[in-house]
């Protein structure tokens, strides 16, 4: 790389305010309407581009010039939805210009206007955006084949330690699949190997790139991203490990070198799990010089990185698509329960609050043990990952996918014990409507509790009198605003899954009854 990088961020600068209209610069677009009063000003290797969406990141306008060559440098002007990209030679910005003249250039779907800047160079103060500069950097290293420099003016960027990436998937709303991750990764280099599995009660993943090199990029770019919108955040740091060992290729783990690894469960080999279809040469990845797809958005914060297309994202956030594709079954297998006190009404309402439970059986000769169908694999995903390993009744409670696909209701008349029941029809059910605010509000168990529908004058007293009767120690409360909604603190998780249990539709009088959820808030 040929010199310092500087990346600065300026936020409504007014010593660029005259790009909105100047009359001497020239537009790539055809469709602008300012272009008739645009005069042709002489090209230059800075480029303005302006009407990008809100909350565009570095990544996404550096994707803009990445197949025309190196892209050098980048101001960001947040406030104004503009953004100026310098790239390494006037014909590599004259390529790019004539090349948008005749497509226009979108981000994120939506149309963007690049025309010559009269800068001929960009001159940032680099320590305004370190992060900008350091995907700059790790993005030319990648384009270059070399490791990113570290030059005394710029980010100290030390070499990376491993091609190995430790992923965690914070809020995990929906279930997310080796395929997916295989997508989003893909996009900074080959990618080799992934494991999955679950750790702390967390969804985890390891993830081998050929190069050290694809895995810092990877890590500058995506930590700190959502795959979904507003769920589903990436946690990413290096391996201390630098080569995984996988035995099988499934749905738990693959290895994109050999193809011919078992799948450990009897299938054969070449079945597809992917929803997305086959990732190879789907999506240019930084190494070959390619930007990113339209439908795969870089955004921190409330953006999301959709592996799938936009419909088919809606549809998702909608709950009405299955992610991890339709072959995983909707039953699950709790054991380790306290068969003293666990009834087909407490999983339902524990379970509940991750899908909507279709029917519980608790089994005869196993009575600490019991079948919970949800509405779909998605739902039996998201309530295991956030309930396997969760105390309930004093006992730790395991969570698994049963092989089961339904549960058989008994013939009338035989289930005297009444260990089975059918809740098909429940009014209770939390994600029955189409983008319910419920599926906004998906949280592992958590000592603090969110109520809702608290009916009038009814105090901090009254509710902390009633969550005491549960059985728990109540820490703190406090009302919102409008006193129809609460948090109320217990001295644990298991005390506040207790709570949930019992008084999740608590009838308060005046056809008010009480929601309980978990929250991510503390008071």
């Amino acid at each position: 790389m040929d010199g310092d990088v500087a990346v600065g961020v300026k936020r409504g600068s007014d010593e660029l305010n005259m790009y909105g209209s100047s009359p001497n610069s020239m537009t790539a677009n055809g469709s602008d309407s300012k272009k008739q009063r645009l005069d042709e000003s002489p090209p230059s290797r800075v480029l303005h581009i302006r009407k990008l969406p809100n909350e565009v990141s570095e990544t996404e306008v550096i994707a803009l010039g990445l197949p025309f060559g190196k892209v050098t440098n980048i101001l960001m002007l947040k406030g104004k939805n503009q953004a100026f990209l310098e790239l390494g030679t006037e014909e590599a910005a004259i390529t790019m210009v004539n090349y948008y003249t005749a497509v226009t250039p979108q981000v994120r779907n939506t149309p963007v206007f690049i025309q010559y800047s009269n800068h001929k160079e960009l001159k940032t103060d680099s320590a305004l955006n370190q992060r900008a500069q350091a995907v700059l950097q790790a993005v030319s290293a990648v384009q270059d084949g070399s490791s990113p420099s570290s030059d005394p003016g710029a980010l100290d960027l030390t070499p990376p330690p491993s091609p190995v990436l430790r992923i965690i998937i914070d809020n995990m709303f929906y279930p997310v699949t080796l395929d997916v991750l295989q997508q989003i990764f893909s996009k900074f280099g080959t990618v080799m190997k992934i494991i999955t599995f679950t750790k702390n009660n967390q969804f985890q993943a390891l993830l081998q790139f050929s190069d050290p090199v694809n895995a810092q990029q990877a890590k500058l770019s995506l930590d700190g991203q959502n795959i979904y919108n507003s769920c589903c955040t990436l946690r990413i740091d290096f391996s201390k490990l630098v080569n995984l060992n996988v035995k099988y290729n499934n749905d738990k783990s693959r290895d994109y070198t050999r193809p011919d690894l078992p799948t450990g469960d009897g299938e054969s080999t070449n079945k597809d799990h992917s929803l997305l279809g086959t990732p190879s040469g789907a999506l240019a990845s930084y190494s070959s010089g390619g930007g990113y797809s339209s439908s795969l958005s870089l955004s921190q914060g409330g953006g999301a990185i959709s592996p799938l297309s936009a419909a088919a994202a809606a549809a998702a956030a909608a709950g009405r698509v299955a992610l991890s594709g339709s072959g995983v079954s909707g039953v699950l297998l709790a054991s380790n329960l306290n068969e003293e006190m666990v009834t087909p009404q407490s999983l339902f309402t524990l379970f509940g609050v991750y899908g909507d439970v279709q029917r519980v059986k608790i089994l005869y000769n196993k009575k600490d043990s019991a079948l919970i169908q949800l509405s779909d694999g998605n739902q039996a995903q998201l309530a295991m990952s956030h309930l396997n390993g969760q105390k309930v009744f004093g006992k730790v409670m395991r969570v698994t996918l049963s092989k089961h696909q339904t549960v058989a209701l008994p013939r009338e008349g035989l289930d005297d014990q009444r260990l089975t029941k059918d809740f098909s029809g429940s009014p209770l059910h939390r994600f029955k409507k189409p983008g319910s605010k419920n599926f906004q509000n998906i949280f592992p168990p958590s000592a603090t509790l969110h109520l809702s529908n608290i009916r009038d004058g009814i105090g901090e007293d009254d509710l902390r009198l009633l969550f005491s009767n549960s059985g728990g120690t109540v820490k703190a409360f406090k009302f919102f605003q409008d006193r129809k909604m609460a948090l109320i603190q217990m001295s644990s998780v298991e005390e506040a899954i207790q709570a949930l249990i019992d008084l999740h539709n608590y009838d308060m009088g005046g056809n008010h009854h009480l929601k309980v959820s978990f929250s991510k808030s503390t008071i």
